[in-house]
């Protein structure tokens, strides 16, 4: 199974151009894909792991969580949520203090050593090697968005003073702008005109993301979408998180669709829609990589785990479906 360059940020396998003409509905994941992130949610897990080993372990001189960092993570398939992403970060640099290892070195080596679990595989690994029982204490992570220590960190400096108060009702220890300002929404109306001439029904959304947190930054477009049958999995049980199919298939029961388009940026999204399609719900995945840092690496990612459509775009989408 090859990935053909068919023209300029589109990559397919042949075998999936049947598949796409019996296409009759679409569904998004959203950070990654609708969103650009990587100067919001990616810059919120880097000043937050920062702000905890500061405050919570004593540690002021911590590497910098880079996108080469949070890609190897998000490349195992297990950290969907940016807050499980943040915590593995902090027990592995944690963990690096204590056995007196290169930062940078140790947590690729715990990259190379985790799997879909995620954070469990994380501590898993390094409580084999080292005591990290103080600050998983501390943080008592997961726990819930409301009251959890390392949740409420990550929420207040993504959200801002304002936003945060709005969405949980209690006051952030921070003053400065929330960092979702730095969304930079990809997704526009003409593409939205151009789906629709596709499909007699509304795209939908799964999203790790919540509902609300999604209209701050889509405002208006968010009402293009099939919100009854979307899943914003931020406000559901954990149990939900991807790569779990449940979301999905809820999502394509509500739409009846018979053959569906999934897109999405992640390991998590593309295992996810496979699961789906065991489960008998045909799911096609269509890999966005130009939001990432290194689309090259997210290409050969997904082409290494046998992904038959990847586009540079979510724009791109129209020529993939004959819409122009």
């Amino acid at each position: 199974m090859t990935l053909t360059k068919k023209q300029s940020g589109i990559y397919i396998d042949d075998s999936v151009l049947d598949d796409l003409v019996s296409v009759d509905g679409i569904i998004f994941d959203c950070d990654g894909v609708l969103i650009d992130v990587t100067k919001s949610y990616d810059l919120t897990i880097e000043k937050t792991v920062k702000y905890v080993l500061e405050n919570f372990s004593q540690i002021t001189d911590s590497i910098k969580i880079n996108s080469e960092i949070i890609d190897g993570f998000k490349s195992s398939g297990g950290f969907n949520d940016e807050v499980d992403l943040t915590y593995a970060s902090i027990l592995s640099l944690v963990a690096a203090k204590k056995l007196n290892k290169d930062q940078h070195e140790f947590i690729f080596d715990v990259i190379s050593n985790i799997d879909s679990s995620g954070i469990s595989s994380v501590e898993k690994y390094i409580e084999n090697l080292v005591d990290i029982s103080s600050i998983k204490n501390k943080l008592s992570y997961p726990g819930t968005h409301h009251d959890n220590p390392l949740y409420k960190i990550f929420d207040q400096i993504f959200y801002g003073p304002e936003l945060y108060l709005k969405l949980f009702k209690q006051p952030s220890q921070f003053s400065e702008s929330g960092l979702i300002e730095n969304d930079i929404v990809i997704l526009d109306q003409s593409l939205i005109k151009k789906i629709d001439k596709k499909f007699t029904s509304k795209p939908s959304i799964v999203s790790g993301r919540g509902k609300e947190s999604i209209r701050y930054s889509l405002g208006h477009l968010l009402d293009e979408f099939d919100l009854n049958n979307s899943a914003f999995l931020e406000d559901e049980s954990r149990e939900l998180a991807k790569p779990n199919p449940q979301s999905l298939i809820r999502s394509i029961d509500g739409m009846k669709c018979n053959c569906c388009i999934y897109v999405g940026d992640s390991m998590e999204d593309f295992i996810m829609a496979k699961e789906a399609t065991k489960k008998g719900y045909d799911t096609i995945f269509c890999g966005i990589i130009g939001t990432s840092k290194n689309p090259q690496e997210k290409l050969k990612l997904f082409q290494n785990n046998g992904a038959k459509l990847v586009l540079e775009s979510i724009h791109l989408l129209p020529k993939v479906l004959n819409l122009e």
